[in-house]
């Protein structure tokens, strides 16, 4: 190896050290060890130039994880992915059990759609999932990522690290016209059962393997208590059902104290207390709950006064406004003192020291002090934020009401996005163009506004993704994976077939870790094949081996995308995905190497 080689190991071990030891985010570090690379680029040209660093922001793969998270929020801000995934999930018992869950219906699909946009998908819901249930986010994210991993090993859509395979295979054939080629379903006889292993491993063993972080139960300390009345929307999903069936029994940090109905009030309301139109239920909780409260489909805020429940609500946020001693509505009533009049807002609840405060909110006579929730137009706080009428005005974030009348549009985009990318062949789109159009139509079809479509990319996690791209680069062109790619083989060799086939493995897993999946499989594959033709052995399980090891890196964040996607999420270190990831990297490697020399023998051609 040149010197370039040996610098670019430098700086690879020291970007594991600083991951593992946790010293900043992965996005800084993954950043730093890129920019370093490229600034080497200055004393010689194998390493990255400036060129190429820019080139990677405008790399398809990062485009299209940037896309994928406004198509996310647009099926989120609609409640179309909660419609659609809450029959699918419904309530685990236990941990064990959200995780099985979780896992079979991810991987099963990621069989079928590439699981860049499925985990892009499913993030959001498995964030209100574990609000909903109280499970810790870094119980459920990673098995997440790990799923659609596993699923997409099954068949050669599922990712395109197989596609690529496939186009290499491909391309032998022009000098070895023996060479084979991969079906829809080659990789199933594999995949399939290491997927199904992989869910066992995870399920089995994240108890003791993976943290349990603080998540949403965290936030039940809080002492800004809201006492707050939800109305039942006529002919809703929630008139005539149950409490426990609407799914207002077992809400994280928000309790159902009371139901008012025709001047009546129904105390100690149980989990079969049937829901009719026009009730007004009585929630206290904290203000997250309150926001989670107006996502429930056929619940609006119960308010006095004629406010509007559609569009005019849809252009309305929540509002934290303290009553101050010299505003004009202390000592008045909600009713009495005319909010929308006023201050153009709606109270939709009231805060005072955590206390549960009787009576109809319009009732309630206001002290200084008193915390006010107000569903009001993005000027308020703007306009009110140096008024004398309140100490301290604050907006809540994600707090814009779902819009529910747009989800069947966002399902639509969703299908067409799916299809367009199927059909590349028909259409001429990839995931790239149908995530950009599918995007824009969210946006066009005001399933989510400019505002919300920008706060959904995460920025850090698209970061992390052009910096590993980065990395990659330069361990290919310093030398360095080719070196250890020879080495590696040359070790394997004396143990036949086999143990070179295991060698490949070995060495595509390593890739994935250190470098990319597809950069991993374009790495190995020629090597590989190589080797098959000097064994004179069948290329079809150095190929099956590749397609696997190349999506089967989970012991490290930087091996695969979608664990970058669900780094911050749940919450992880470097060390989680060495504790959980390394043990499933060797069962995912037993599970091939045994099947795959019988499923395709290592036969002389």
């Amino acid at each position: 190896m040149g010197w370039e080689a040996w610098v670019t190991l430098a700086v690879v071990l020291l970007l594991l050290w600083g991951l593992a030891r946790n010293v900043a985010g992965p996005d800084v570090l993954l950043m730093g060890a890129a920019v370093l690379l490229t600034a080497l680029g200055a004393l010689s040209p194998r390493f990255p130039s400036p060129r190429h660093l820019a080139a990677a922001f405008g790399n398809e793969g990062v485009l299209t994880v940037a896309a994928l998270y406004v198509v996310a929020a647009g099926l989120t801000e609609t409640g179309a992915m909660t419609q659609l995934t809450d029959r699918l999930l419904g309530l685990p018992r236990s941990v064990r059990d959200g995780q099985l869950r979780l896992m079979l219906p991810v991987a099963a699909i990621s069989a079928f759609l590439n699981n860049t946009p499925v985990v892009a998908m499913f993030m959001p819901v498995v964030s209100d999932w574990c609000k909903k249930t109280g499970i810790s986010p870094s119980k459920l994210f990673l098995p997440l990522s790990y799923a659609a991993v596993l699923g997409g090993a099954c068949t050669l859509i599922g990712t395109s690290t197989n596609l690529l395979v496939q186009a290499l295979l491909v391309e032998a054939r022009r000098t070895d016209p023996s060479a084979p080629v991969f079906g829809m379903f080659t990789l199933s006889a594999v995949g399939v059962p290491a997927a199904l292993a992989g869910i066992a491993y995870v399920v089995a063993v994240s108890r003791w393997l993976l943290p349990d972080r603080p998540g949403f139960r965290a936030q039940v300390a809080d002492s800004r208590q809201y006492t707050v009345e939800m109305l039942v929307e006529p002919l809703s999903p929630v008139d005539g059902h149950t409490v426990e069936q609407a799914g207002l029994r077992r809400l994280p940090g928000v309790f159902l104290t009371a139901i008012e109905r025709n001047g009546e009030t129904l105390v100690a309301v149980g989990p079969d207390q049937v829901l009719h139109a026009d009730d007004r239920l009585v929630f206290v909780g904290l203000v997250d709950s309150v926001v989670d409260l107006q996502k429930i489909r056929g619940l609006v805020p119960a308010t006095d006064d004629a406010f509007d429940r559609t569009a005019k609500r849809l252009n309305h946020l929540l509002v934290e406004a303290v009553v101050s001693d010299t505003s004009p509505v202390t000592g008045q009533t909600i009713r009495d003192a005319r909010f929308r009049t006023r201050y153009d807002a709606a109270v939709i609840a009231v805060g005072r020291n955590g206390e549960r405060l009787p009576g109809k909110i319009g009732d309630i006579v206001l002290r200084p002090g008193d915390t006010l929730l107000l569903q009001a137009p993005p000027r308020f706080a703007a306009r009110q934020r140096n008024s004398r009428d309140f100490l301290l005005v604050s907006s809540v974030s994600d707090s814009r009401p779902v819009r529910h009348e747009r989800a069947g549009t966002a399902l639509l985009i969703m299908v067409g996005m799916v299809g367009a990318a199927a059909l590349e062949s028909v259409t001429g789109l990839g995931v790239f163009g149908a995530a950009l159009l599918a995007a824009a139509a969210m946006g066009l079809t005001r399933c989510l506004s400019a505002e919300q479509a920008r706060r959904s990319v995460d920025l850090p996690t698209l970061l992390a993704i052009v910096a590993a791209l980065l990395i990659g680069r330069a361990i290919e062109s310093t030398g360095l994976a080719p070196a250890v790619a020879g080495a590696m083989i040359d070790a394997a060799r004396g143990l036949g077939p086999w143990g070179v086939l295991a060698g490949v493995y070995l060495l595509t897993l390593l890739f994935t870790e250190l470098v990319t999946n597809n950069a991993a499989a374009a790495l190995a594959f020629p090597i590989a094949h190589a080797a098959a033709q000097s064994l004179g052995v069948s290329p079809m399980p150095f190929a099956v081996v590749i397609a696997v090891a190349a999506s089967a890196g989970f012991a490290s964040p930087i091996g695969y995308q979608t664990h970058l996607m669900v780094y911050g999420a749940g919450g992880y270190r470097f060390g989680d995905f060495v504790r959980l990831g390394f043990g499933l990297d060797l069962l995912v490697m037993a599970v091939t190497l045994t099947l795959t020399p019988l499923v395709y023998p290592l036969s002389p051609r």
